[in-house]
């Protein structure tokens, strides 16, 4: 594909705006591609929302990348953890980036081609974990960073050209689901438990094909979600529980997934059992 972002591909006749001697500069003359006042009126919202699809995607599809191993999880786990170090167990941040290392050792293809990239929110704490993980094997990954008032700088270890920003939470959310393979999802807050639920629901619903769930630290997840209850009050189907895996280590995260795609080298479709 054709680089379709190169710097001044503009007919001659457009660019002559700029030069000496041109009419003045005023917003209504301006070519409407290049007025970024006209471009952020409520009115052009949808145009914006097609913008923030296409560049990622078209740019992840010039790097090759055919599919990637989310990782979701807090922007405020420590690098450290006392209590799980006396437990002899590492952090969830080594967890995470322990994991990404696994991913990142999948070969690419002869033609180039890339499966279970590393991609996270490109933030600090497990995100960073996730994309420090893939650097440590010399690798890419991917950080769909969003603009938000706090939390959200991109980390050092993120692969710039494929480091994207977004204004718009459901079209990043779009993008973390698009090329998922797998989902990775250790404790976090809010944002953690709407990235979990929404490809859950996906999955449920049959918008997408199943892909392995694995969320970190059992006692955590059991503690914030009774998901028994959801079945017990007829919320869900005792079959859907089946559409996530709790795991301990990273280990044992990626023979999940390896388990998983020998067993169902096709796309596996979930299916609501009726109530």
């Amino acid at each position: 594909m054709t680089n379709q972002f190169r710097k001044n591909d503009s007919p001659r006749h457009e660019r002559a705006a700029t030069t000496p001697g041109a009419p003045p500069a005023l917003s209504t003359y301006e070519l409407a591609h290049r007025d970024l006042n006209f471009l952020e009126r409520d009115e052009l919202r949808s145009l914006r929302f097609q913008l923030e699809l296409l560049k990622p995607e078209m740019l992840l599809d010039d790097a090759k990348i055919e599919s990637t191993f989310v990782i979701y999880g807090s922007a405020r786990t420590p690098v450290t953890d006392p209590r799980r170090t006396a437990d002899n167990q590492r952090s969830h941040y080594e967890e995470a980036r322990a994991l990404a290392r696994l991913a990142s050792s999948v070969p690419e293809g002869e033609d180039g081609s890339r499966n279970f990239v590393v991609c996270s929110g490109g933030g600090p704490s497990i995100m960073e974990a996730a994309n420090r993980g893939a650097a440590d094997v010399g690798r890419a990954s991917i950080g769909l960073n969003i603009v938000l008032p706090f939390e959200q700088i991109p980390n050092a270890f993120v692969t710039p050209e494929l480091s994207f920003q977004f204004h718009y939470f459901p079209l990043r959310k779009m993008h973390f689901i698009l090329r998922a393979k797998a989902v990775a999802v250790f404790p976090g807050g809010f944002g953690t438990l709407d990235e979990l639920f929404d490809i859950l629901t996906l999955m449920q619903t049959g918008k997408m094909p199943v892909v392995p769930v694995l969320l970190f630290d059992q006692s955590f997840w059991k503690q914030v979600i009774n998901f028994n209850t959801l079945v017990d009050a007829g919320m869900i189907a005792a079959r859907d529980l089946e559409l996530f895996q709790f795991v301990s280590s990273a280990e044992e995260a990626w023979d999940r997934v390896q388990s998983f795609y020998d067993a169902n080298p096709e796309p596996l479709w979930h299916r609501r059992a009726p109530a």
